[in-house]
């Protein structure tokens, strides 16, 4: 399944690379703790978190993944979206609990 459709179909507000809605979500990872994101993540699958600052746009990076979803409305910070921008890096936001965002995008992911 592509981002943008899930971005679509979960309404997802788009926070900043746009032009790379087109990435292949492939699973998902949720986690607040880098490290074992970094350890544990795969390539292609989309990351859920409430983490706002920069270095998840590096671990986003490093281990080629699809997107980040931020939860419960939180936004990232100027220089996170900027650097996520610059490096093409889709973040998102939803309202919703990790709980509830994850379900339906194994949902939509696994149908």
């Amino acid at each position: 399944m592509q981002l943008d459709e899930l971005v679509r179909k979960l309404g997802l507000r788009v926070c900043c690379a746009e032009g790379s809605l087109g990435r292949d979500v492939r699973g998902g990872y949720v986690g607040d703790l880098l490290s074992d994101v970094m350890a544990n993540s795969r390539e292609g699958d989309i990351w859920i978190t409430r983490q706002v600052h920069q270095n998840i746009v590096a671990v986003a990076s490093l281990k080629d993944l699809a997107g980040i979803i931020l939860i419960q409305g939180s936004e990232p910070t100027p220089d996170t979206a900027a650097k996520a921008g610059a490096e093409g890096i889709p973040i998102l936001v939803t309202d919703l609990p990790a709980f509830e965002i994850v379900g339906r995008i194994y949902q939509l992911i696994h149908s």
